[in-house]
């Protein structure tokens, strides 16, 4: 373990002192690097706080029952229906749906479920379908809300029904959460 965090630590090292030269000698790939990287975690430093106080406050305001209730195993189709409506109100990037995603899992979600949530978060979007049907139409938003929605879930159903059979776990910390 101490190897694997040396390496790490080796190639972040690397990494920022590529950028360094790349500034001081004028290389321009390793300027635009620098620069997008500052632009990505200028981004990240924006939502993320938010994001990590909206996950704190569903863990303590939302009860694991209700969790189970209407996205756990016993939810049957109406937690996909949850999984997908919920997904539509995250604003901001895919990353703001994972903590959220792996709060929903320790409350007792169903494999799939969670699977569902995190691919109709990339997709179903309220802010983004609104952005997409004002440019291309309502027809094709539709089409493709029509057609994605359901390869989400049956491709989410698929792969828990994988992982589950060889039977997964999520790491937890120091114990592991059985899937």
């Amino acid at each position: 373990m101490k190897r694997i965090n040396t390496v790490k630590t080796v190639l972040i090292s690397c990494y920022f002192l590529f950028i360094a030269l790349s500034f001081f000698l004028g290389f321009d790939p390793g300027k635009e690097i620098g620069h997008t990287f500052f632009s990505f975690s200028m981004d990240m430093l924006k939502v993320i706080p938010c994001a990590f106080l909206l996950v704190g406050l569903f863990e303590v305001w939302v009860k694991r029952e209700t969790v189970e209730r209407h996205f756990g195993e016993q939810s049957g189709t109406r937690g996909y229906l949850w999984a997908v409506l919920l997904a539509g109100t995250i604003v901001g990037p895919l990353y703001v749906a994972l903590p959220l995603s792996h709060s929903l899992y320790r409350k007792g979600a169903r494999l799939s479920v969670i699977f569902t949530y995190i691919g109709a978060s990339a997709i179903c979007r309220v802010p983004m379908t609104i952005f997409e049907a004002s440019f291309l139409g309502i027809r094709f938003t539709a089409i493709r809300l029509a057609v994605s929605i359901p390869l989400v879930i049956l491709s989410s159903i698929v792969l828990a029904n994988y992982l589950v059979g060889r039977d997964y776990k999520i790491m937890a910390g120091k114990e592991q959460v059985s899937g």
